[in-house]
Order: structure tokens, then sequence, then C-alpha cells
């Protein structure tokens, strides 16, 4: 039998995904995706009585977040994780989880996020939205950073990985470059608004209806009085500090080492893709050597 050779037509086609989105795992993505987000938005979400004096958040309702994460896991792993992705997968996040320990809470920067945008481009939405979720996971265990919010830290990040699968796949070279600067921008900045609405409630306390709360989280005011409250609060408290930090780093790294990482990635998925193998030659005689 001849050695496995290359397919010539697979060459300049756009990247083979790592993980393949099947229908069902698609929608189990969805899902868990909408789950999510009405986790995120709790606050904004929660109706209490007009002569109500306290307020407890829905615990119970958060706590069903790590349990969204770990159906869509599985999901994922059952459909089509192979050992050379999951090898892949291992590698992007322990390297994820060491820069992070490196750098996070140091004014803003953040070096997870450029690695994590660049393999859901190379290896597709599924494999992101994975990385996303055992990138942050790791990180924690390593920094001792586990606590409630790791959930919600895992699942923005896992949005993150997911939404660089699915942009655009066939725009190449500076464009690539300058898409991917734009995208790591944006979901900086909606990482540290998402992240911002979970302990809103919680950092600056949660005022009943009829009292003076400030920028405190009101339940049952109207919905852009909550927006308005929240907008004012994330602006002064971390939009112009830790989110700009976050977008410029993550900008920055993808201009000085995005097409570097890209071609190494690129170069990896391509050499773990079995293309086709030649054919059986049945017509000279086996003997000693073939």
């Amino acid at each position: 039998m001849s050695a496995p050779v290359r397919d010539p037509a697979a060459v300049g086609r756009p990247d083979p995904p790592g993980l393949r989105l099947r229908p069902r795992s698609a929608l189990v993505l969805g899902l868990a995706s909408v789950a999510g987000l009405v986790m995120f938005c709790w606050p904004l979400l929660l109706q209490v009585r007009a002569d109500a004096d306290t307020v407890q958040p829905p615990f119970v309702f958060m706590l069903l977040l790590p349990v969204v994460i770990v159906v869509c896991l599985a999901e994922f792993s059952e459909g089509g994780m192979d050992s050379k992705v999951l090898a892949v997968l291992a590698v992007l996040t322990a390297v994820n989880a060491v820069m992070r320990g490196l750098s996070a809470g140091v004014g803003g920067i953040e070096l997870v996020f450029f690695l994590l945008i660049l393999g859901g481009r190379v290896f597709g939405a599924g494999f992101g939205f994975v990385l996303g979720c055992t990138s942050l996971f790791a990180s924690a265990l390593l920094t001792g950073g586990v606590g409630s919010w790791l959930p919600f830290q895992m699942m923005a990040s896992a949005w993150v990985g997911a939404g660089a699968g699915l942009l655009p796949r066939r725009v190449r070279g500076r464009g690539e470059v300058a898409m991917l600067v734009l995208y790591g921008v944006v979901a900086a900045y909606a990482f540290g608004l998402a992240m911002n609405l979970t302990s809103w409630p919680f950092a600056l306390g949660i005022s009943v209806p009829g009292h003076d709360g400030g920028l405190a989280f009101v339940p049952g005011d109207p919905l852009l009085e909550n927006l308005r409250r929240f907008g004012v609060y994330t602006l002064l408290t971390s939009t112009g500090s830790w989110d700009t930090g976050r977008a410029v780093t993550t900008g920055v790294a993808l201009v000085v080492l995005g097409p570097a990482v890209l071609a190494t990635l690129r170069r990896a998925v391509r050499r773990a893709t079995v293309v086709r193998v030649g054919p059986v030659d049945t017509a000279a005689p086996a003997g000693p050597g073939r």
C-alpha cells in the first residue's frame, strides 16, 4: 500500500474545523447560550412586590449555569472530539491558563483573549466555545480564583471563542487581522459589560422600590431606568480602565503575534487532517522489502 498523500484539491480551502458542529450540537449551543444570557441578565428580569422590604437574588437560578456548561461540553465531546483535537485543546488551554496567571489583575492587561480568538478562528465555533470554558477553569485552579463568578467567566469566555469561529471564513491577509482586532476590541468590552452585570447588584446592594439607591439595582423599576444606572456604574468602574486595558492588550497582541500564531495553528490543523490514501497496488507480487 502506498503512503498516505494529501489531496491537492484541499489547498486553498477554508480551514477545516477542529470540532465540527453537528445540528444537535449547534442546537445545544444555542439553547445553552440563551439560558446563559438569561442568567447574566437576571437583575433586569427580576420582579418584586411593591410592598417588599427585602429582595433576595435568585441563587438557585444562577446555580443552573454550571449545569448548562457541563451539558454543552458533554455534547461536544460526544460529537467528535478525537485524540488529536483533544491534544490541541489541552495545549492551548495550558498556555492560556499560564498567560492569564501572569497577566490578570495588572492594570487591565489580559493576554488570554487573543489566543482564545485565534483558536476559535482556526478550529471553529465549537472548539472556541470549549476552549473558553477550559481556559478560564484551568486558570482559576492555577491562580486560586475559584468562586461564584467562575461559571459566568467561563460562559462569557466561551462566547468570545465561539464568536471568533463564526466570523467570515474566507477573509485572509491584513483584512483578516483587522477583522480579528476589531472583534477582539468589541469582545473585550462585551466581556467586561457582561461580568459587571452579574456583580452589579452585589457590589452596590439592591434597593427596594421607593428608596433612593443611587446607582444600585432597583427591582420593579422601568428597564430603561435600571439600564441607565448600570451604564453609569460600568462606565465609572471598569469601561475606562480594566475593559480598555483588556481591549488594547488584545488588539496589540493580535497585530503583533496574530499572523504567526494563525499560521502555526493552521499548519497544525492541516497536519492533523487525513485527506486520502493512495490505491493498493495489486499488480506487483508481494515480496521482501514491499
